[in-house]
């Protein structure tokens, strides 16, 4: 196959393979290395193996690629924007986390509820602002305040 020696890899994983490959081939120490790439020796001697056994794919990390193992699976994902399209449409993540795990006994966070609500355009309702309230004007001179009474008789 073609494809096969094509590897997609970072800025930084390129530098990597660069100092890497002098580490190899003995052109700078492992301490010049590690200096360099600021990773500690051991890391370099790691990575050098690695390199020497895999080639310059050994570089990039082997999780590359692979879903997160604390992901949501897409079902649920998919269920749960059911959910919030028709029985809690309208509620904003808060509430219909709260919901979901009430009456679905379906945890999920706030959060991750609203990243699901903008990566879905799900429209949901948000907290409606106040109006600031105004600074009354400053008073010319010092001290220069109204005397404000509630009583009904003239004091003076």
């Amino acid at each position: 196959m073609a494809g096969k020696d094509i590897i997609a890899m970072s800025q930084k994983e390129l530098r990597r393979v660069s100092i890497i490959s002098k580490v190899i081939d003995k052109v700078i120490t492992q301490m010049e290395a590690s200096k360099i790439l600021e990773l500690s020796t051991r890391q370099i001697r790691r990575i050098t193996k690695r390199v020497l056994k895999e080639g310059d794919k050994g570089i990039i990390h082997r999780s590359r690629g692979r879903p997160s193992s604390i992901a949501f699976p897409e079902s649920t994902k998919e269920r749960v924007i059911k959910l919030c399209k028709t029985r809690y449409e309208g509620f904003n993540p808060t509430f219909a986390s709260e919901k979901l795990f009430e009456i679905d006994k379906i945890r999920i966070s706030r959060e991750t509820l609203r990243g699901w609500f903008k990566e879905k355009n799900v429209p949901y309702t948000t907290r409606k602002k106040r109006p600031h309230r105004t600074w009354r004007e400053r008073r010319h001179h010092f001290g220069q305040m109204e005397q404000v009474d509630g009583s009904h008789h003239d004091w003076f």
